[in-house]
């Protein structure tokens, strides 16, 4: 006698692997739309996450306590413009996780040597200072950081898990 409701259908079996693949691929965290480019546009006070060409995230931003125009020296308070890389993460920063941006470039170091000033560096994505993530929606009101592009935890968390060592970033006026 043949037993009822033994076998799969071949149509289920192929729905349940699918499924299987998208919940392992959720966990794994691959779900998490990942960035080929960021932008920043100093202006809008505004960072957004691209991906083949498109736009698919935007965050708030703050800058160096003097926000115009492209960082000159070391102490001058002002973000870089320009192309760039996102070259590497840090966890063990004073600030909530931090990403570094590879400036000074070639040509910002000749700029820099021809105006006898030494162009600075250590200019990062980040967070809040560590501690006062409390703070975080008084603070992101001012430019306070001495020359870096800044976020919300909250928004930070987005952006690290979005782009991988290696993006380019641009940071326009």
């Amino acid at each position: 006698m043949k037993r009822m409701g033994s076998t799969m259908h071949p149509l289920n079996k192929g729905l349940l692997f699918v499924l299987l693949l998208m919940l392992q691929a959720a966990a794994n965290g691959d779900s998490v739309q990942k960035a080929d480019a960021v932008l920043v546009i100093k202006s809008e006070k505004r960072l957004y996450l691209i991906s083949k060409g498109e736009r698919f995230a935007s965050f708030p931003v703050t800058f160096g306590a003097r926000p115009v125009g492209h960082k000159q020296a070391r102490g001058d308070e002002r973000t870089p413009e320009g192309h760039y890389m996102l070259d590497y993460k840090n966890l063990n920063s004073k600030f909530y996780k931090s990403i570094h941006i590879s400036y000074p470039s070639e040509k910002d170091w000749l700029s820099a040597r021809r105006s006898g000033v030494d162009p600075g560096g250590d200019i990062m994505v980040h967070g809040q200072t560590n501690g006062w993530q409390w703070a975080s929606p008084l603070v992101q009101l001012f430019s306070w950081t001495d020359g870096c592009v800044a976020l919300s935890n909250k928004n930070m968390d987005q952006v690290w898990a979005a782009v991988d060592s290696g993006t380019p970033i641009e940071i326009r006026p």
